[in-house]
């Protein structure tokens, strides 16, 4: 019995569990990237990954924590920002700036968001991700409470086992912008009254 141990299995080992919901999480991150458009394994659009309903419901609360640790660290540096110096670095202003009252003050408000950037790189396992995470990502939901992904289940299941299959994506973007237009349906035509067989 699995008293209160939480989580979906996925058919793997403990280990190979982080490392699969790691890389999703990094690939997710990865979709926002700047990529070229010929660039082999381009992301088709921005902020979203298919995989199964499954890897998708374990995978998000991974996501969420991120983007909650980013936007934590983001404060941090702009608290950190009013300390900063705007002189050259080794520059004699800088060394001045260095050695007084306002770089520690500098160092104290910026540690946490240090912190905040090796934390996510823990996490993710992948710092380009976490660059991105930072830098993309987490200023477009500096004033969203929570709820940074959804997952959208696909109607057609995977080939081959036909396990059935979702789309997690961030949310905030237009969701409807790399879809088709719907078909126009015609009005049906009335039947014609069919004659009775005597």
């Amino acid at each position: 019995m699995r008293h209160r141990r939480k989580g979906r299995v996925l058919g793997r080992s403990p280990s190979h569990q982080r490392a699969l919901l790691r890389n999703l999480a990094s690939a997710l991150m990865l979709t926002e990237r700047e990529v070229d458009v010929d660039e082999v394994g381009a992301p088709a659009t921005p902020g979203r990954i298919i995989t199964t309903v499954a890897k998708a419901k374990e995978v998000r609360p991974l996501v969420e924590r991120c983007i909650t640790i980013a936007k934590r660290g983001l404060v941090a540096s702009e608290r950190a920002r009013e300390f900063a110096t705007t002189a050259d670095r080794d520059s004699a202003d800088w060394k001045k700036w260095r050695q007084g009252e306002q770089w520690q003050r500098w160092a104290a408000a910026s540690a946490p968001a240090v912190t905040a950037r090796r934390r996510v790189v823990t996490l993710l396992g992948d710092k380009q991700a976490a660059r991105v995470l930072f830098e993309k990502i987490a200023p477009r939901f500096v004033d969203r409470p929570g709820g940074y992904t959804r997952i959208l289940k696909l109607a057609t299941p995977r080939l081959g086992d036909a396990g059935p299959r979702a789309v997690l994506e961030f949310v905030g973007g237009d969701i409807g912008a790399d879809r088709s237009p719907a078909p126009k349906v015609e009005a049906a035509r009335p039947r014609r009254a069919s004659k009775a067989r005597g």
